[in-house]
């Protein structure tokens, strides 16, 4: 999955529902950007312990839409989207109220081999 497959998520000048484009104020922006890297830094340490990570591909502050995607040994592992729904998506919604919606997907670009290698504690492989 691309991230660059959901346009709107990229497209800040779009308008909402109404009739006014939406802005944040640069205070506002910046508490949601340190927010957000404190949570995932909170997160990415049990995602590290499998042998993957956590990384924020893309955020868009305004309307609430964060992509993010497992990396390493996450990639082969047949419970990335359990750790995505269950774990990331949950966890993000529930600490902060300005989220409205999670993409998330796998990089799927690492070497099944090396990936393979790479999983530790209860990585369960998705190639057999």
């Amino acid at each position: 999955m691309n991230f660059t497959d959901f346009p709107e998520a990229h497209d800040t000048d779009e308008v909402s529902s109404g009739d006014a484009p939406l802005a944040l104020e640069p205070e506002e922006l910046a508490k949601r950007q340190k927010e957000l890297e404190e949570l995932i830094d909170v997160m990415r340490p049990a995602v590290q312990m499998d042998g993957g990570d956590l990384s924020v591909v893309e955020a868009d502050y305004e309307r609430g839409v964060v992509a993010v995607q497992l990396q390493g040994a996450c990639g082969s592992c047949a419970i990335s989207s359990v750790t995505l729904q269950g774990g990331v998506e949950r966890l993000l919604k529930q600490r902060l109220a300005w989220v409205t919606e999670v993409r998330g997907s796998v990089d799927e670009d690492i070497d099944m081999e090396e990936s393979f290698s790479m999983g530790q504690g209860s990585y369960v492989p998705r190639y057999y």
